[in-house]
């Protein structure tokens, strides 16, 4: 992709689809804009992914693939697994019981804050999970730019509406594992 890559992008993801295939549309000609000038201080809102599935169904790798096409624009991907709430005391001595799979896992408000800032071009801060100690504020913290293009990734992404209405396209990964049966011709 050129340098209009989230430009395009935008432009590609409208109109109807079908599993991923457009369908042709009659175009209406186009109607002429005057031109106008474009003002360096205004900041271009980022173009916002959301890419969801459940555990191991190719999530980092679709969204590795997203980068990849994007490579002249700036991306970063924030994972949802970096705003799992810290454990208390309590849950931590039944930690074997907690579903890490439920949305009340998620500091979804943080979430929203720091999409939010990159929104407004400001760098944020990424919190780091610690999967041993059960503790989202493991320093350092990951430091990450205003972009281009914003990539949440994560199982359950699309449960909260004021997160999915943040969003200009959705990705949903659903991939089925086939297992194969070796008989032995017993």
């Amino acid at each position: 992709m050129g340098s209009n890559a989230v430009d395009d992008l935008i432009e590609a993801s409208s109109g109807v689809h079908y599993s991923g295939f457009h369908m042709e549309q009659p175009r209406t000609p186009e109607i002429e804009q005057p031109t106008t000038s474009i003002d360096d201080s205004v900041h271009k809102q980022p173009f916002i992914i959301g890419v969801a599935g459940g555990a191991a169904s190719g999530k980092t790798t679709v969204c590795d693939l997203i980068i990849e096409q994007l490579r002249d624009q700036r991306v970063v991907l924030v994972n949802q697994d970096s705003f799992y709430h810290t454990l208390t005391p309590e849950e931590l001595t039944k930690v074997h019981e907690y579903n890490f799979d439920h949305p009340d896992a998620f500091d979804t408000e943080k979430l929203l804050r720091v999409v939010e800032e990159l929104k407004q071009g400001q760098a944020v801060d990424i919190p780091k999970y610690d999967y041993k100690s059960y503790k989202n504020d493991v320093f350092p913290l990951r430091r990450v730019n205003p972009s281009d293009v914003i990539i949440l990734e994560g199982i359950l992404i699309f449960h909260d509406p004021r997160v999915r209405d943040l969003m200009n396209m959705k990705i949903f990964v659903d991939t089925v594992q086939m297992l194969m049966y070796v008989s032995r011709g017993e």
